[in-house]
């Protein structure tokens, strides 16, 4: 039995430009963060000659092409593992919380069939199938921070050039960084999942960015800085500077994406900046639902004022810290 698991992740700043629609013409940049909620996949060879699959649903298949998880059929025919294994998956979080569970699922699955066939991959190997499989081969209106986030874990920046090269690059202080983040960043669920896939929700974004829609790279262009004036930010410790550019992000992303947005959210939201908190936003793609992030630089009375009155609108809050390890193995049994 192998046991892999691959931390979620937050987005910080940048988040949208890391699809290809746009990185390839004007290049990527955001920063991201791995928290100690985790997606797990196991691997065990079995006795029956079939693929034996249990994760929200149980498959059992002779044949990988008659598998419907596309991401397992995917990952079996790209690592070419033959039947008699069984894999099952286990969730902290459920999907479509904006999250990145499609990553992190994908990654975690990848180092386990990796070390199935006895293989010691990267994390940067396991990023760059992850993405192959979900950009290239299942073509999906999907970006490439997920899969990265999840791997490398942490608080990182990366950079994606225009030749689809992806530069990770470690924050200076990053210690210092987790720590104020830690006791300032504040998740709570919306009580609602995303409406579709990441890839439904963001197929306009992908689409007008091919046509080069001048409004919409605007907004895109005014995102990047956003991520970079973050990262620079928090590498000086004007941590609430930051937290004032979650709510810039907040407010130039309802322009592009209304539908992240609706009534309950624009109140919970209001609700937050008005009992201290400095920006926020809905995490992922958005599509009406999944986990608000809320900046509140305290003291701890006004942050305690803050968590009640979110409470009052029926959020429940979700404690975390991030994760420094990435994707891992957690249990290896050799037969």
């Amino acid at each position: 039995m192998i046991i892999s698991r691959a931390p979620l992740r937050i987005t910080l700043g940048g988040g949208g430009t890391d699809l290809p629609s746009y990185y390839k013409q004007y290049g990527g940049f955001l920063i991201s963060g791995a928290i100690n909620k985790y997606i797990l996949v196991g691997a065990n060879k079995q006795f029956y000659d079939n693929y034996s699959l249990k994760y929200s649903k149980i498959e059992i298949a002779k044949r990988k092409n008659d598998i419907g998880h596309k991401l397992i059929r995917e990952a079996l025919k790209l690592l070419d593992i033959k039947p008699g294994i069984e894999i099952t998956s286990l969730a902290d979080i459920p999907s479509g919380t904006g999250l990145g569970s499609s990553g992190a699922f994908l990654v975690s699955l990848l180092n386990t069939l990796h070390h199935y066939k006895g293989n010691n991959p990267t994390k940067r190997q396991l990023a760059e199938e992850a993405c192959k499989i979900e950009l290239e081969i299942l073509k999906e209106h999907e970006g490439k921070q997920d899969k990265y986030a999840c791997a490398f874990g942490g608080i990182k920046a990366y950079k994606f050039l225009d030749y689809g090269k992806v530069e990770v690059m470690p924050l200076i202080d990053e210690d210092i960084i987790i720590s104020e983040l830690e006791s300032k960043l504040h998740l709570y669920f919306t009580g609602e999942k995303r409406k579709g896939t990441a890839s439904d929700a963001l197929k306009t974004q992908d689409e007008k960015t091919k046509k080069g829609d001048s409004e919409y790279l605007s907004y895109l262009h005014q995102i990047k800085v956003i991520g970079k004036e973050s990262a620079n930010a928090l590498q000086k410790g004007d941590f609430d500077k930051f937290g004032i550019l979650l709510n810039d992000h907040w407010e130039i992303k309802k322009q592009y994406s209304p539908e992240c947005t609706n009534d309950f959210i624009e109140k919970c939201y209001k609700t937050a900046i008005d009992n201290g908190s400095l920006g926020g936003k809905i995490m992922g793609a958005g599509g009406g639902g999944g986990f608000f992030m809320f900046y509140h630089p305290g003291p701890s009375k006004e942050t305690w004022d803050f968590q009640r009155e979110m409470k009052k609108l029926g959020l429940h809050e979700m404690p975390f810290k991030f994760d420094r390890e990435g994707v891992s193995i957690i249990s290896k049994e050799e037969k």
